[in-house]
């Protein structure tokens, strides 16, 4: 089966470009320039080029075409177009000539040897024609011996000094030999000198290198000095000798960017370097051994009424700008962040108000009826937030206090250390102290939340349905009572505040129900013959409808002391019955 053209053509398209590249085995004759390459036969003392004379080729044609009718005969061509016309001669048979028992001989037809032929027939006779020179020089040889023996020898002389030297020289090489010794001997100084240049440029360009390196080395150390990072002395090399009377001096520093009161595993972690000054040419200036590059991320899942779950995650941002300070706080997020999360999975597992699942990298807590926190670390490079996806700010509040109340923590950690006395009696060991927690307060500021959302629900509903009966409600709610500075300054001191707020319900603008709010959960209503605590929802609609119901009752008795004041009428409220009771001459409403 003989493949189509095309089907060749297309192999030839898919076949890499490497074998389709081909290089030309005959010698350049022409440079960059079009021009023609001269060969180089000798080089005078003087330095002058001597090339080889070209030949012209119309000379070289005429010469070839003269030694043909010298060698084949003026008449080399007329022969040629008769034996091309005349056919060759067919033998004819003579019976009289041929014998019996002889084979029939035929003649061969003349004709031009091909350049295969001719070099097998050269391989042929070389050898005979090497042979046969051989012979006839032993031949020659034997002849001129026997020529010399048969003349008298005359007696040999010795010259005067019989051991004097005798000086040969070498004959000088053609001219050609010459001039190839003389570019090969160039060639190789040459190749050697370009050898030694590229080792000294090398060499230069590594020094440079290195010097610049070093500058930029130490500059880098300044700008992290000032930017207030701590710089620790590094410790010694494997193998530094540490004996007595060693040289014990630190030869390099590291950068220690963790927190002061942090545990030592996490200490240990935030400790980088500067790079190597080998490395100067790296895209990192700092190096960061035990970077582990995880994000905390806090998520809030709220069920709505009607069932849906809206899923909203704090906003991460990364510090890094592609400076050394944004480097190291880039860095220092990470591991603040870190033991942050070691904290809440401490604490998650004896939270006495809510319940909570712990994993390796995620918590997850059931703050409220209808809301779930969830703690997670996230991989630093892939934890960016999607355009389209919803945001709340209590994420974004959870993840700043979070920072804040571990520095109280850690503040208080420090001041205990600072209280405890240097002389500690033997036998008597100090309780162990605890610092504040950091979920707890998060826990109660959810709670709380919730909590005062189904508090403003049922007090809405309530308003709503004075409205709609056409009695005045106006409602002021208040959820948190104090500023924010002070809710700050809360979260800063050793012992977390509770958060306060409260609602004001004023009816058909006379009556004024006032409810203060405590979190997690505690609700009172302040009334004006009591203070009362209220412990559910259910127990809030109750007095919401009692104290509305009065309202009214105590209403419809002042416009029945209005419209009855011409029979002198008596209105009043019968708090046993709950009923507006009114009196005049002869009646009774």
């Amino acid at each position: 089966m003989t493949p189509s053209p095309d089907r060749d053509h297309a192999s030839l398209m898919e076949e890499p470009a490497w074998k389709k590249l081909k290089l030309s085995l005959e010698r350049p004759y022409k440079d960059d320039s079009s021009k023609l390459v001269p060969e180089l036969l000798d080089i005078a003392p003087d330095g002058l080029h001597i090339y080889r004379p070209r030949d012209d080729p119309v000379a070289a044609v005429g010469t070839k075409l003269r030694r043909i009718f010298q060698e084949r005969g003026h008449d080399f061509f007329e022969k040629q177009k008769i034996l091309r016309a005349i056919p060759p001669a067919q033998s004819q048979e003579s019976p009289q000539e041929e014998e019996p028992g002889e084979d029939e001989e035929h003649a061969e037809v003349s004709h031009t040897m091909t350049p295969e032929e001719l070099y097998k027939m050269r391989m042929n006779l070389s050898p005979q024609l090497y042979i046969a020179y051989g012979e006839m020089c032993q031949a020659r040889d034997l002849l001129s011996l026997l020529l010399s023996s048969s003349l008298p020898t005359p007696s040999p002389t010795l010259p005067p000094a019989p051991l004097a030297a005798t000086i040969v020289n070498k004959p000088p090489p053609i001219i050609s030999v010459r001039a190839f010794d003389a570019q090969l001997t160039i060639g190789g100084k040459d190749k050697a000198l370009r050898a030694a240049a590229d080792l000294f440029k090398g060499a230069a360009e590594k020094i440079e290198e290195s010097r610049i390196a070093g500058e930029k080395y130490w500059l880098d150390a300044l700008k992290i000095r000032r930017g207030n990072w701590g710089l620790i002395p590094a410790p010694l090399p494997l193998g530094s000798a540490m004996g007595k009377g060693a040289d014990k001096t630190s030869k390099d520093f590291l950068i220690s960017f963790g927190l002061e009161e942090s545990p030592p595993l996490f200490r240990r972690r935030a400790i980088g370097r500067m790079a190597a000054m080998d490395s100067a040419a790296s895209e990192n200036p700092l190096e960061f051994p035990t970077r582990q590059r995880t994000r905390l991320r806090v998520s809030l899942t709220r069920i709505s009424l009607d069932g849906a779950k809206h899923t909203s995650h704090s906003l991460l941002m990364d510090p890094n700008n592609g400076s050394l300070d944004g480097a190291l706080r880039a860095a220092q997020a990470e591991v603040v962040e870190q033991e942050i999360f070691s904290k809440l999975i401490k604490e998650a597992s004896s939270l006495p108000t809510a319940s909570s699942e712990v994993s390796e990298r995620l918590i997850v807590i059931d703050a409220g009826q209808s809301t779930e926190l969830r703690f997670e670390l996230v991989d630093g490079d892939i934890a960016v937030n999607e355009p389209g996806e919803p945001q709340d700010p209590a994420c974004d509040l959870i993840f700043s206090a979070l920072h804040i109340l571990l520095l109280r923590a850690h503040s208080t950690l420090k001041a205990q250390r600072l209280n405890k006395t240097s002389i500690l009696r033997p036998g008597v060991g100090q309780p162990a102290a605890q610092p504040p927690p950091l979920l707890q307060p998060i826990i109660d500021v959810l709670q709380y939340r919730e909590f005062w959302e189904r508090v403003r629900d049922e007090i809405d509903r309530v308003a709503a349905a004075l409205r709609h009966a056409g009695v005045a409600a106006r409602v002021h709610y208040d959820p948190m009572a104090d500023s924010g500075w002070a809710l700050v300054k809360s979260l800063q001191t050793e012992k977390t505040e509770p958060i306060g707020g409260e609602a004001l319900l004023r009816i058909d603008h006379r009556h004024t129900l006032r409810l203060t709010t405590s979190s997690p959960s505690t609700l009172t209503a302040h009334l004006p013959q009591a203070t009362l605590s209220i412990a559910s929802i259910s127990q809030l609609t109750q007095l919401l409808v009692d104290e509305i119901s009065s309202c009214l009752l105590y209403r419809i008795c002042d416009i029945g002391t209005e419209r009855c004041a011409r029979v002198s009428g008596t209105w009043f409220v019968d708090l046993i019955s709950g009923r507006s009771v009114g009196r005049w001459e002869g009646c009774v409403l």
